[in-house]
């Protein structure tokens, strides 16, 4: 998948339970959903469709997740759909009065994928509690877009448009801080890059092989699906 589906734009939405994603969902698509199951899963999917500038865009709302490393069917669903579906921008929705416990599901999705958005949602809540956030600096020490919303008033869901329509169309390519590990992980990283140089280019290979280092068996089945 090269991020579209037809001439819609796929995007995916992604964030920890509680954090109002749910709402961001209903708040981007209106009626225009559905819902049915992940294949092969209990887990509910649900996809939204909303415009935005003539171009047409499909929200697929991931399981509230707090990581990626698939330890749970949630997390599984979540992981593959980013991993080898490649939308063509993913929105991590983060609670604002907490963002510190969302932060972890940020820095795992930008290990995947440069395509990111960062949703600060609940600003209304962080400044019931005096919580204040410098999003610029947010920003520059993610490498992608944060844009605050309080999506239950609908407030920053149209600049949350536009900034998926600028990252799904390239107009906007978000340049994420990458993790650097300690010596040893980055040693057994480079051992065993080349032996995935046989991978379609769409996959993100340091990131595959993280989860092999880390003993995650889930991902070569997966790919073994997929390829």
């Amino acid at each position: 998948m090269d991020g579209k589906q037809g001439h819609s734009y796929v995007v995916a939405l992604a964030g920890n339970p509680n954090t109002g994603k749910s709402t961001v969902f209903n708040g981007l698509t209106g009626l225009r959903q559905h819902t049915g199951n992940w294949p092969g899963k209990t887990v509910v999917q649900a996809r939204g469709h909303f415009k935005y500038k003539g171009q047409d865009f499909v929200l697929v709302d991931l399981p509230g997740t707090y990581s990626l490393l698939a330890n749970s069917p949630e997390e599984q669903v979540a992981r593959n759909f980013i991993c080898f579906e490649h939308p063509a921008a993913t929105v991590i929705v983060v609670d604002a009065t907490c963002l510190e416990r969302n932060l972890n599901l940020v820095l795992q999705v930008t290990e995947i994928t440069n395509h990111v958005i960062v949703c600060l949602n609940l600003m209304d809540e962080a400044r019931r509690h005096r919580v204040f956030i410098d999003v610029p600096t947010l920003e520059q020490e993610l490498g992608v877009p944060v844009i605050p919303t309080t999506a239950r008033s609908k407030q920053g869901l149209a600049e949350l448009k536009e900034a998926i329509h600028l990252v799904s169309s390239g107009k906007l390519t978000p340049q994420p801080v990458r993790l650097r590990y300690n010596p040893m992980v980055e040693e057994k990283i480079a051992e065993i890059l080349p032996r995935l140089e046989t991978l379609p280019p769409v996959y993100n290979k340091r990131w595959i092989a993280l989860r092999l280092i880390d003993g995650d068996s889930s991902i070569l089945e997966e790919m073994e699906v997929k390829i």
